[in-house]
């Protein structure tokens, strides 16, 4: 399994502990959402946005729909999944593309767009 969709299986699950042994010490993260650019530089940082933020403790993940390994581009690599969700206002569905470079099996780079919480059809 790559590095990559390790990260989308442990933020499938919300698992705190796996995600942090993902991120680097110095982790440069950008994420972009319909509505804000998000920054983080420690993986602190990066769970308060992933699990503070946009997937609240009220958000409960269902499952991973959709995983899709895209191409490398030179030392960029790149990951796409999709979740079904449950969340106060209704079913949802969300989409992230994550784009990352990594040391030591860590993520050191990592940049998120999201789609936003999308109501199910």
């Amino acid at each position: 399994m790559s590095v990559g969709e390790s990260f989308a299986s442990a933020l499938a699950r919300k698992d705190e502990r796996a995600l942090r042994a993902l991120l680097a010490p110095d982790v440069d993260f950008k994420g972009l959402t319909p509505r804000r650019l998000w920054e983080a530089s420690d993986p602190d940082g990066v769970l308060d946005v992933l699990l503070g933020n946009w997937f609240e403790p009220h958000d409960h993940i269902d499952g991973m729909v959709a995983l899709d390994r895209g191409d490398d581009v030179e030392d960029v690599h790149r990951i796409g999944y999709r979740f079904d969700l449950s969340t106060p206002d209704g079913p949802r569905t969300v989409e992230q593309q994550a784009y990352y470079r990594e040391q030591d099996e860590r993520l050191h780079y990592l940049r998120i767009m999201c789609s936003g919480f999308r109501p199910k059809a």
